[in-house]
């Protein structure tokens, strides 16, 4: 039983997917965002200044509390995600998460640890290599705050946008479209178009969302290949924290107290620079094919979905933990 198959342990008709896409949108947009809009109104009235760019926001309100209410929308957005899997497609965060009989949490940290190793590496090839386009940014106190928050919330952001694009988008467009390349392809889209408002895009320009959605594509083969989310959690964690707490800029969507801040104004990518972190993927996904021993990619990655036979044994395990 393949990981997309999951989804017929539970309630899989395709109006429940959009109810639920529904409940988890409210939760992560408004219901997530009011402390946010609250925070943003406050220090309006108090400025007398209404901006909306996240550098000037994140300047007024403090970089760490900016950051932490930013996040914390995506942690509303989990929960909800969480809640909808339960209650209204009656299925376990198990089978959300790995078609395996539980999630090996040994795979989700030899990725955290192999994609933290290459970002921080990555940085100081960087830094050494042209120190004039960075500052020091370390200022104890304020990035010890940042550590805090980051290490606590960053993953709950990742696992948001994993959980829903990876897991619940994934499941739920495979089991109603029949097969398996349709999800690999609307979800990898959907995944580059959620950043496509990210500051970055203005900055680098619109070449940078070949990046976006070749990671999308990059995470989404790594689910169906391995079949679970233990791979892309443990990538997309390390990526995005060590990337709040090591390095910032005045243009980026993270604005953080972190060690380095780029100070290089920025120009627009071309697509060699964008396929380059992109090939690094590709010869990452070799070595884990040979780790993990994927095979069949024909069936894994554009085979049919179909019921499994033993279905009616699994539904009785719905509502188990």
């Amino acid at each position: 039983m393949d990981y997309i198959q999951q989804a017929y342990k539970g309630i899989h008709e395709w109006i429940y997917y959009l109810v639920g896409l529904f409940i988890i949108f409210i939760a992560w947009q408004i219901i997530g965002g009011v402390p946010l809009g609250v925070a943003i109104f406050i220090n309006a009235i108090d400025a007398n200044n209404v901006s909306m760019d996240i550098a000037n926001m994140s300047e007024s309100l403090g970089k760490n509390l900016f950051l932490f209410l930013m996040l914390f929308t995506f942690a509303m957005g989990l929960i909800a995600l969480f809640f909808v899997n339960k209650y209204l497609h009656k299925q376990t965060l198990k089978n959300l998460t790995t078609a395996r009989q539980k999630v090996d949490w040994k795979r989700f940290w030899f990725m955290f640890i192999l994609w933290g190793t290459l970002s921080i590496s990555l940085v100081m090839i960087d830094y050494y290599t042209f120190p004039e386009h960075y500052e020091i940014n370390y200022k104890l106190i304020p990035f010890l705050i940042l550590s805090i928050i980051a290490i606590v919330m960053i993953p709950l952001q990742t696992s948001f946008e994993e959980y829903l694009f990876r897991g619940y988008l994934m499941q739920g467009i495979g089991v109603t479209a029949k097969n398996k390349w349709l999800p690999l392809i609307l979800t990898s889209v959907g995944f580059g178009l959620l950043h496509g408002a990210n500051p970055e895009i203005e900055k680098l320009g619109w070449t940078l969302m070949i990046y976006y959605i070749g990671t999308g594509f990059f995470l989404g083969v790594m689910t169906l290949m391995d079949d679970g989310l233990e791979l892309a959690l443990g990538f997309h964690a390390a990526n995005n924290l060590f990337t709040a707490l090591l390095i910032t800029s005045d243009w980026s969507a993270f604005q953080t107290h972190s060690i380095l801040k780029d100070i290089n104004e920025p120009e627009k990518i071309g697509f060699l620079e964008v396929l380059m972190p992109l090939f690094l993927m590709f010869i990452l996904t070799i070595i884990l094919s040979k780790k993990y021993k994927w095979n069949n990619w024909k069936e894994k990655l554009f085979g049919p979905v179909t019921p499994p036979t033993n279905i009616e044994s699994e539904i009785n395990t719905i509502g188990e933990s």
